[in-house]
């Protein structure tokens, strides 16, 4: 008995530890699989871009799925960073240097990053009104959805952007810059939402930073309780052409009206969609 005993334990351990295995194998790789993708890192490299200075910049185990990830980067090129998919038998499975860095996405990334730090260094600057939500961002859109109905038309296209180029941020956001701002106030109505407009109008024009259109809404400050009172207006995709004083408020209205009946369209769309699942 004791000798089955202690052939039962001695297996039970082999389990343990070929589970442990698969389970760390699942999580972080092992040493024989990385080495593989390094290597066969670096041979793409050599053979695909050997007139490039790119740099193999570490190789992380993609636990998610399941396969290696090369990270890619240029000392010489702000926007040459990609990325190699490698799968643990050492497999190439993709390279995405057309996808981020010919397409333009990571210049555009790097611009909305600039631009949005350059918003945000608005807001953090004693900006007078009380808001949780607030941001800016440069709108892009990819060559191939430019015609989609659910694009801004004053949005650049990633692929006509020239890698590494230095762009005035100012000017990037008087052409597709676009704020979004969530304002509590103990007023909530279209004639203070058109102070507020043309305050923020003023704000970032003393700061220079440009903007091409505003979302900005304004509700009613939580209690101390958590509850918060009934009322909400708003301005959606508001041109800054369109923030001057004459006439203000009738423009400020129509601008919520039209976002209202935005919003009923998308929940009619969504009870039909329900609906039809039902």
């Amino acid at each position: 008995m004791k000798k089955i005993l202690k052939i039962a334990a001695f297996v039970i351990a082999i389990l343990l530890i070929v589970g442990g295995f698969v389970f760390a194998n699942g999580l972080f790789g092992n040493p024989v699989s990385k080495m593989l993708a390094t290597g066969t890192a670096e041979k793409h490299l050599a053979e695909k871009y050997g007139d490039r200075d790119f740099v193999l910049d570490g190789v992380v185990f993609n636990f998610k799925f399941g396969c290696y990830n090369a990270y890619i980067s240029s000392p010489s090129s702000v926007d040459s960073s990609f990325t190699l998919s490698i799968s643990q038998s050492g497999k190439l499975i993709q390279d995405s240097y057309e996808d981020r860095v010919e397409s333009g996405e990571n210049t555009a990334a790097r611009i909305d990053l600039e631009y949005r730090n350059s918003v945000d260094s608005v807001l953090d600057k004693a900006f007078p009104y009380d808001t949780d939500i607030g941001y800016g961002e440069i709108v892009f859109v990819l060559r191939e959805y430019s015609g989609d109905s659910s694009v801004q038309e004053y949005a650049i296209i990633t692929e006509d952007l020239i890698i590494d180029a230095d762009y005035s941020i100012k000017e990037m956001g008087a052409r597709a810059g676009k704020l979004t701002l969530y304002v509590y106030d103990d007023t909530v109505s279209a004639e203070r939402l058109s102070e507020i407009v043309l305050d923020v109008k003023r704000i970032f024009d003393g700061a220079e930073v440009a903007f091409y259109a505003l979302d900005c809404v304004l509700e009613y400050p939580k209690a101390e309780d958590g509850s918060k009172k009934e009322g909400r207006v708003e301005v959606m995709e508001f041109l800054y052409s369109d923030i001057y004083e004459e006439g203000i408020t009738e423009r400020v209205k129509a601008s919520n009206d039209k976002a209202m009946a935005y919003y009923a369209e998308q929940d009619a769309e969504k009870r039909k969609d329900e609906a039809l699942d039902g």
